[in-house]
């Protein structure tokens, strides 16, 4: 071969190689962006609220420990679905994350109507050891199978209280009796509205201000924090300290998406789902010990009423129902005995 076909073998050589340098160059962001897995997340959650927030830090943990292995994509007020449509737009495979309430498993899974009770779950610390203990195990097995999604970590949604938008006296049930109180539009939303004493009304949380600045409705219940949140003080004279229900959302996963990922990734978004309710936990917590005084200090009455006589008349009310007969025997006795 002579000298000057070599030097043209070459420059062949060298313009194939560059070409091919080119086009993995191209192709390589291409082929990482199409790796990345997309973790879309909607949650009715205003942004000021926690369980707004504690997404951003379920983002920024995962993306620290999986660099560059997600497309992280947080919707909150709704703006993706509805409150309430998430799980089935996660069974469907349309959603990968939210955080879902036990009145949105309830619906499929009805022996988990227990966790809609008022006065079941005694406070924050009773709620984390029932659930990430082998009550919590046992009772997510049929919420995977059924519904399709997995729970990933519990997030402490805070203590439920009722805030009036007029100035009343309430001690017992049957001082809310004709009080239209917003409740979410579900049955067990509304059964739990019923057992208080009150009229509940089905109304979806964005539409809970207005209404209640032009009395549609005479009041709702919800934690003191989504309350200060929602601006919901804006539009109230009164807090009635019922505490009827120590209320959770569980951080969850489409399971076809979950199932999909290897362990290891698996592993990270837990560790991840974790930090996240972690964070809103205490943050929570801190804000419903101080959150009193600034409702005081917004002109409303803080009435302490006779929580007693508010128990002993919703769980007699729940274990004469029909959603009673759904509850595993035992399993009321085993979540009272977790100390």
């Amino acid at each position: 071969m002579s000298r000057k076909t070599i030097q043209n073998v070459l420059r062949s050589a060298k313009t194939l190689a560059l070409v091919a340098a080119l086009g993995l160059g191209f192709a390589a962001p291409q082929a990482i962006a199409q790796a990345k897995q997309v973790l879309r997340i909607s949650t009715p959650a205003v942004p000021d609220d926690w369980h707004a927030k504690m997404w951003t830090v379920f983002k920024d943990t995962l993306e620290k420990s999986a660099p560059g292995q997600f497309d992280i994509q947080i919707h909150l007020n709704a703006s993706l679905f509805k409150q309430g449509t998430e799980p089935a737009a996660m069974a469907r495979g349309n959603l990968e994350m939210s955080a879902i309430s036990a009145q949105d498993i309830s619906k499929i899974v009805p022996e988990f109507s227990i966790f809609t009770a008022g006065y079941i779950i005694r406070d924050v610390d009773h709620q984390q050891k029932v659930f990430g203990g082998p009550v919590g195990e046992e009772v997510f097995k049929p919420v995977i199978k059924k519904l399709e999604v997995t729970p990933l970590a519990t997030a402490y949604l805070g203590t439920r209280q009722v805030m009036l938008r007029e100035d009343k006296v309430v001690k017992t049930p049957a001082d809310l009796k004709g009080v239209k109180l917003r409740m979410p539009a579900s049955k067990e939303w509304l059964f739990l509205g019923e057992a208080l004493g009150a009229t509940p009304t089905p109304l979806a949380f964005g539409e809970v201000y207005l209404a209640l600045k032009t009395g549609t409705i005479d009041g709702q219940e919800n934690p003191l924090p989504s309350a200060r949140a929602a601006k919901f003080y804006e539009a109230s004279k009164t807090i009635v300290l019922t505490g009827h229900l120590v209320d959770a959302i569980f951080i969850s996963i489409s399971s076809k998406t979950f199932n999909a990922m290897k362990p290891e990734l698996q592993q990270k978004v837990k560790i991840a789902a974790e930090a996240a309710a972690r964070y809103n936990n205490a943050n929570r917590v801190k804000d419903e010990a101080e959150l009193i005084d600034f409702f005081k200090s917004q002109g409303l009455k803080v009435i302490t009423p006779d929580v007693a006589a508010f128990r002993k008349t919703v769980q007699d009310k729940y274990l004469a129902s029909e959603m009673a007969k759904t509850w595993p025997k035992g399993l009321l006795q085993r979540i009272n005995d977790v100390k």
